[in-house]
């Protein structure tokens, strides 16, 4: 059995504080995507990551983003965006970045190579690739903005528009890096935090919601265009049809996650073989709000492998 999480941490600092350590020791994954780590290499906690190989892009942009996965086995290889990633076994603290292979990148991501979003590594105990993203939160095109229903000023549009440049640029992306590791006889699993509700079982309050970025018509269907039994499967969609949820994000404001007034936002794509061979899959949520590690909740697959 592999058991393969992703987790959207929310600052591995803070995540640390929130108990992400014990939860790490106690769910013995074998793979864990991380997002939003959010950690410059020299302020990562010591022995935060356990007994796990750390391959980590932590990006350009102080204080933000940060995308890393953890295995039990070094990485038979590393692919970026063009970023230098940090390898550390368990029990090393060095600083020193090393180059990634670099990606072809697709047609309009160059804008993001440095930005932590994407790091993407081979399995050296398993024919798998697996692949950990952070996609732009992205923001309301100009004509939905109104400055007394937003909490930002008004953009004129500008997050949403560079939301659907990557959008546009990554599906190019994520075409290729599953042709490529078929061809090289390896199954693919994209995970991470892609910050939209793909249908109305995915949101709460989908009704009120409806044109609010993250469950705009045009980010579901991009998210349903990427789907298909012959290309990727919502792994955890296809272990729960018929449910609301699994919520793996709530807001840290009011009563959210008290009356589980969540999102799911964070996923599990895998090519059909091996989404065929989940045995189970869902989220862990916390039993209160006090004892919860981050604003998201890890989404956790058991895969017969």
């Amino acid at each position: 059995m592999l058991r393969v999480a992703t987790f959207n941490i929310n600052g591995i600092r803070a995540a640390q504080r929130r108990g992400f350590e014990p939860w790490l020791a106690a769910r013995r994954c074998d793979v864990v995507a991380l997002q939003e780590v959010r950690c410059p290499i020299s302020q990562l906690p010591a022995g935060v990551f356990g007994d796990y190989h750390l391959t980590y892009d932590p990006g350009t942009l102080a204080g933000r983003n940060g995308v890393a996965v953890l295995t039990r086995e070094r990485p038979s290889a590393v692919r970026t965006w063009g970023a230098d990633v940090l390898r550390r076994a368990p029990g090393e603290r060095h600083l020193d970045l090393e180059p990634a292979t670099p990606s072809i990148l697709a047609r309009g991501l160059r804008e993001f190579g440095a930005e932590g979003r994407y790091v993407e590594v081979d399995l050296a105990d398993q024919p798998l690739t697996v692949a950990s993203l952070y996609l732009p939160k992205g923001g309301l095109p100009a004509h939905l903005q109104d400055p007394r229903r937003m909490r930002e000023a008004p953009d004129g549009g500008l997050k949403y528009e560079r939301k659907m440049r990557f959008l546009d640029a990554f599906a190019r992306h994520l075409s290729r890096a599953r042709r490529t590791a078929a061809s090289a006889g390896r199954e693919f699993l994209l995970m991470g935090d892609l910050n939209i509700a793909h249908s109305e079982q995915d949101l709460r309050n989908w009704r009120g919601n409806r044109q609010s970025e993250g469950f705009l018509p045009e980010e579901r269907e991009w998210i349903g265009a990427q789907l298909s039994p012959r290309t990727l499967v919502d792994v955890v969609r296809a272990q729960h049809p018929h449910a609301d949820g699994p919520y793996s994000w709530w807001s840290w404001m009011g009563q959210a996650f008290a009356k589980d007034t969540g999102w799911r936002i964070d996923y599990h794509f895998a090519t059909p073989r091996l989404a065929r061979r989940a045995i189970t899959a869902g989220t862990d949520r916390e039993a209160s709000a006090s004892e919860r590690i981050s604003d998201h909740a890890p989404v956790v697959v058991d895969y017969d492998l």
